[in-house]
């Protein structure tokens, strides 16, 4: 029974946990306030929590010693100045069939902290960039991206690019599946979105 309660957990939120790879290279200034933002959560460690929580709005967050991976992006992006629980909300009062994860109505302390909604908003608002990391491509992933993964189980799983990079320089990436870190798993899982936000950035 606890098993499966954790796995509904764990959906809800969209995020899985798991091990990962540490990473390599650091280098010394963050470049923008979303990476800072989430270099700044790395240093905290937050404990995969996962669970349906009331929260103020807008601004609402849990405690800063919880969250999931979709926290990690809400959390950094807050931290450059936009409210991804505020602009998700809004524009799912307007477009609510837009968004695949979603109740009987809008629902501001839950709905922004769901990968396929924010894949769904960053896809209408960011840009869409390439899901290909190779030698070729690493100029496309630049530091404050966001990644979305598919993991083997089945569950969604997203991050924040950093400027610090492995040995292939490939970017290292802060995300929480366990504890919230700073990881060299860019290509760890099968990427399924690639964003930039905002667009213009």
């Amino acid at each position: 029974m606890k098993t499966i309660l954790g796995v509904s957990l764990a959906i809800l939120a969209g995020c899985s946990q798991d091990s990962s790879a540490r990473p390599t290279t650091a280098v010394a200034k963050p470049p923008n306030k979303i990476v800072e933002g989430a270099l700044m959560q790395a240093r905290e460690g937050a404990d995969y929590t996962t669970g349906y929580f009331k929260i103020p709005y807008p601004g609402g967050d849990i405690e800063r010693s919880k969250g999931v991976c979709t926290d990690v992006v809400i959390r950094s992006l807050r931290h450059a100045g936009y409210d991804l629980q505020k602009l998700i909300h809004e524009d799912m009062r307007q477009n609510f069939r837009r968004y695949p994860r979603r109740e009987s109505r809008p629902d501001s302390n839950i709905d922004h902290r769901r990968c396929p909604n924010q894949m769904a908003f960053f896809r209408r608002f960011g840009r869409t960039l390439t899901n290909v990391v190779s030698p070729q491509s690493l100029q496309h992933w630049r530091p404050g991206d966001i990644v979305y993964w598919k993991l083997p189980n089945g569950l969604d799983h997203t991050g924040v690019l950093t400027h610090n990079v492995n040995a292939r320089g490939e970017p290292l990436v802060v995300h929480n599946i366990g504890r919230c870190m700073e990881e060299d798993v860019l290509t760890k899982w099968k990427i399924v979105g690639h964003f930039c936000y905002p667009a213009n950035r």
